[in-house]
């Protein structure tokens, strides 16, 4: 038997497995960790990529949006802040001048403590910071449609600014592609109505993770974001312990997709067979802060299990599902087709993660082990466990005992891709 610590929460779960049944465990490339990350950022701001570099694109005088993440999404953006800032002083942009918009799309508010702790309190005293709270209707500008039918309203701090500048991390996302680039404004500073409407787009086979182009989800998302185009842009790639191996700044564009390339090298990792048996772990707080988080974990793992297996999943889930249509959801449908059937005909954000969780569930099982309620988890289509051993027994009562398994410790970051 070998022994294994995962991340759960902000804790740890340990658990055994007989090592003669793994077949794989997956790991992230190992990619050089930055030596001065501080550095590489100021490097990033004067020779970017597309694009001139900052200081020659504003203007004393002028106006600065920053676009930031809010809680769910790992940038570190309490080392670029306060480099970003001190880079436009120099360039002639008071603090006055600048305000950090937390680009939370449909995610609820940040707290003020929430705000301080992603850009640190020296960031936080110097400049004003808001949420842009996607259902704060009169906080929005509408600027126009999309060929897809989008209606394009973006929130009135970054349409009134006379620049915008998008931060974040890039990381594999399941419909978009890719996170990071256009949306830090799109989904995240736009309206319900445009956010709603993007996503249902995701009902396209071709909105899928890893892909731009010809991804409707992305192509609208920058067809809407060009009515109001960023300036800069300044995207960072992390390891699975949340180090810098990568700063991308320049066009909004041109440097993310730079940085979707640095991402396929370090997260992709190329397996040879799909197993019975995954047990993976989103990697902990706060990627596993909800069922809306998780999901992107599952939707990495089921990459990796043979069709009809079964997924083991660590994920502490301490705010639920995240969602309150997600929990309606799944409590009026009592099944995952007639919840597809409801995403098709009614699209609504919060019902779509209640899809994007169970059409996975057509190609294996989930036994979920989580603070969230049992009865919930089941009403929610998981097969709720307590321990990975009393999953690995249940899971074997189907498979065999002698199923191969494959290990995920990070499964939130690490996409399996087959040879």
């Amino acid at each position: 038997m070998k022994q294994y610590t995962w991340h759960y929460g902000e804790g740890e779960l340990t658990f055994s497995i007989d090592e003669r049944r793994i077949a794989a465990e997956l790991h992230m490339a190992t990619t050089p960790v930055l030596d001065n990350p501080v550095q590489a950022v100021k490097n990033g701001l004067d020779h970017p990529i597309g694009s001139k570099p900052l200081r020659e694109l504003v203007h004393p005088g002028e106006t600065v949006a920053i676009l930031a993440n809010d809680p769910t999404r790992v940038a570190n953006s309490h080392v670029f802040m306060p480099v970003l800032l001190d880079y436009l002083n120099e360039a002639g942009i008071p603090d006055s001048h600048m305000t950090i918009v937390f680009a939370l799309g449909t995610h609820r508010r940040m707290t003020e403590e929430e705000m301080i702790d992603s850009v640190g309190a020296e960031v936080a005293g110097r400049v004003k910071m808001i949420n842009s709270y996607a259902k704060d209707s009169d906080d929005f500008v509408e600027l126009g449609t999309t060929s897809f039918g989008t209606p394009v309203r973006f929130h009135k701090a970054c349409v009134e600014a006379d620049h915008i500048i998008c931060t974040g991390s890039v990381v594999h996302h399941f419909f978009a592609g890719y996170g990071g680039g256009r949306k830090a404004l799109l989904p995240g500073c736009a309206e319900y109505e445009t956010i709603r409407k993007n996503h249902s787009l995701m009902l396209n086979p071709a909105a899928e993770i890893g892909r731009l182009e010809g991804n409707p989800i992305y192509e609208d998302q920058v067809e809407g974001t060009e009515m109001c185009r960023p300036t800069f842009l300044l995207n960072v790639v992390l390891n699975e312990a949340a180090e810098f191996t990568g700063v991308f700044c320049g066009d909004y564009i041109e440097a993310h997709k730079e940085a979707c390339r640095f991402v396929d090298s370090q997260n992709g990792v190329r397996i040879t067979e799909r197993t019975p048996i995954v047990i993976a772990t989103c990697g902990g707080y706060p990627k596993d802060i909800n069922i809306y988080q998780m999901q992107k974990t599952m939707d990495n793992a089921v990459k990796a299990v043979a069709p009809g297996g079964t997924v083991i999943l660590m994920a502490e889930c301490r705010e639920g599902s995240g969602s309150a249509i997600l929990d309606e959801t799944v409590r009026t449908f009592d099944s995952i087709d007639a919840i597809e059937e409801s995403v098709r005909a009614d699209f609504q954000i919060g019902r779509h993660k209640a899809y994007a969780v169970t059409r996975l569930m057509k190609k294996a099982d989930f036994y979920l082990i989580s603070s969230l309620d049992d009865a919930y988890a089941r009403q929610a289509f998981f097969t709720p466990v307590h321990s990975v051993e009393e999953a690995v027994a249940l899971a074997d009562k189907k498979h065999g005992g002698d199923a191969k398994i494959t290990l995920m410790p990070y499964a939130s970051y690490t996409v399996p891709l087959l040879r």
